[in-house]
């Protein structure tokens, strides 16, 4: 058995592209387009991580998804939390958990997928502005 993919539906692709590529660095793998079944599948994968990867499915008559907290989460492993975390923070992502351990820390998609973000390795030591930044919503 083998993983292949996490499926999450999207309202806005482009702003879901925006979040999770240009925001949260996913790399486009590849998309198809259904006329038929009037939707479109993307997949993205972390850059030298291809074969994990997240399908966002866009369904094109539009649809309410609600914010389904069974799901869970994404995870993804950083090379250094706070670089992550602000580069998030400037591109105008709520970081909904900051890293105040210097380990772990929480955002959502423009559609409410709750993504963590774990440090690589062993936590980095408290930092300015994270170790006081408060809870910002749920994740």
């Amino acid at each position: 058995m083998k993983y292949l993919h996490t499926m999450v539906r999207v309202a806005d692709i482009d702003a879901s592209l925006d979040f999770y590529c240009d925001k949260l660095g996913l790399v486009e793998q590849r998309r198809y387009d259904s006329e038929k079944g009037r939707f479109t599948l993307i997949f993205l994968a972390a850059p030298g991580d291809e074969e994990a990867q997240v399908e966002l499915t866009h369904n094109w008559d539009p649809e309410e998804y609600g914010e389904g907290r069974n799901f869970g989460h994404l995870a993804y492993e950083v090379d250094d939390i706070y670089a992550a975390c602000q580069k998030l923070l400037d591109g105008g992502v709520t970081i909904n958990r900051p890293p105040r351990d210097g380990h772990m820390a929480f955002v959502r998609s423009p559609d409410n997928i709750s993504i963590e973000l774990l440090q690589k390795g062993e936590s980095l030591p408290p930092k300015e502005p994270w170790a006081s930044m408060e809870n910002s919503g749920h994740w």
